[in-house]
């Protein structure tokens, strides 16, 4: 590795340090705000004005540094003789974001340590420690291979929910989820008809499920059949609840919480007269912009779903807020933007949705509840409450064949209980699912 030069003045010129000062600032706000990284990045790309290829860059330094960001701490914290300094103002982030790149992403070394120091020199607070982080990021170069050959996936869990994990499911599906949280997730498309034709089409496996996995990474825009809506992004696990609910042609079916609205194409592909309800607006402008481009239609309601009210519904489909525990694959910001304390909120809305769907379910109907959290409190026990506090709903056990065979992903209640180290694939990168919990409730 080139040596930096530590003490140069910083270069708005210099290639690739806008990329980087972005990288640096989103990883910043989603753990100093506990913001989500899709949106923040939305927001200040924006803002940044970036070409394509620099917005990109920064976007994959701050996925990579999340979804590593235990082993990211621990590799720098062990190099830092008295810690990390105090009252150093962005020298943490600047140097999580170095170390992503040094270790974890194809980025030549030169560039990513002396992108680093010119950016540490920038603010006066971190200047005088820009000796000291040429050092470490230094050292961790030419220790990289050593590194990642110690590389244990549970340092990159949080402990919280790696004692929730494996308090849940065992200390051996703990490890195994956060091996699959280590992996990229590949890009899973939910297809109109003709699953087998699309796969050949894009390079593509179908599912036992029926989700077609693309084995590639191609923008999604530009691939056929995306302008004609003939597809929708969707993971595998994502698509399964709407599926359940055995939608027949002309029933009213509500979908609570819709936004983003996969769920919601999938009920009005299947033919039913749909209300899909969310109080995002500008979530619910997407969800109906997906549904011009597919050619579907759909009753959009922006509304809290706490408080709306309608004829009851002969299905209803609450995905309802959660800890999003279950897409930390997907999205590894999770992992690090949520606490404990957020489960035990999301819990109770929980409830109280769960109850307002109940009530919007006619005698004789379906009702679906489902949440992408691996966290218990979240899903098996927010039913159990549920059916005790309301006797006039029972479960309907969901069978193997209605999930493509996966009966690992059921409980022995029949719910469907999806983690992210099942669907083995060709490869660690094409095998797993997000984690979703799913319960069918028939109203007597």
């Amino acid at each position: 590795m080139a040596a930096p030069h530590e003490n140069r003045a910083p270069a708005d010129d210099a290639p690739g340090l806008a990329a980087r000062r972005l990288a640096t600032t989103l990883i910043d706000e989603v753990l100093r705000a506990g913001t989500a990284l899709d949106e923040t990045f939305e927001r200040m790309a924006q803002a940044a004005g970036l070409e394509p290829a620099d917005a990109g860059l920064a976007r994959a330094i701050a996925t990579v540094a999340f979804r590593r960001l235990g082993t990211i701490r621990q590799v720098v914290g062990a190099r830092l003789e008295r810690g990390s300094p105090r009252k150093s103002g962005p020298f943490e982030p600047i140097m999580v974001a170095a170390a992503a790149q040094l270790l974890f992403l194809d980025v030549p070394d030169h560039a990513a340590v002396d992108l680093a120091i010119r950016q540490l020199h920038e603010d006066a607070r971190s200047s005088r420690y820009a000796s000291l982080g040429n050092a470490v990021l230094r050292r961790l170069a030419r220790e990289r291979e050593a590194i990642l050959a110690e590389l244990d996936p549970l340092t990159d869990t949080p402990d919280w929910l790696r004692e929730s994990w494996t308090q849940t499911y065992g200390p051996d599906i703990a490890k195994a989820i956060a091996a699959a949280h280590a992996e990229e997730p590949p890009l899973d498309l939910t297809v109109k008809s003709d699953p087998a034709g699309w796969a050949a089409r894009l390079d593509g496996i179908v599912l036992p499920t029926g989700s077609v996995r693309l084995r590639g990474r191609e923008t999604v825009t530009g691939l056929p059949g995306f302008t004609e809506g003939e597809w929708w992004v969707q993971d595998a696990a994502a698509a399964l609840p709407a599926r359940l609910l055995n939608v027949q042609p002309g029933e009213r079916i509500a979908d609570l919480c819709a936004a983003p609205g996969g769920k919601t194409v999938q009920l009005a592909q299947s033919g039913a007269e749909v209300v899909a309800v969310d109080r995002s607006g500008p979530r619910l402008r997407r969800l109906k912009a997906n549904l011009d481009r597919l050619g579907l239609s759909a009753e959009v309601v922006t509304a809290d779903v706490a408080t709306f009210e309608a004829e009851p519904f002969d299905g209803v489909l609450l995905d309802a807020p959660c800890s999003a525990t279950g897409t930390i694959r997907r999205h590894p910001d999770v992992a690090w933007a949520k606490q404990p304390e957020d489960v035990a909120k999301l819990a109770a809305l929980q409830a109280r949705l769960l109850d307002q769907a109940a009530r919007l379910t006619k005698p004789g109907g379906r009702l679906i509840y489902c949440t992408c959290s691996l966290e218990r409190t979240e899903g098996e026990a927010q039913i159990e409450t549920f059916l005790a506090r309301n006797d006039g709903f029972a479960r309907d056990p969901i069978k193997p064949e209605e999930i493509g065979g996966q009966a690992e992903a059921l409980t022995a209640l029949g719910e469907l209980r999806t983690l992210p180290h099942q669907l083995a694939g060709e490869t660690p990168r094409l095998s797993g699912w997000a984690g979703f919990y799913a319960c069918r409730l028939i109203r007597s």
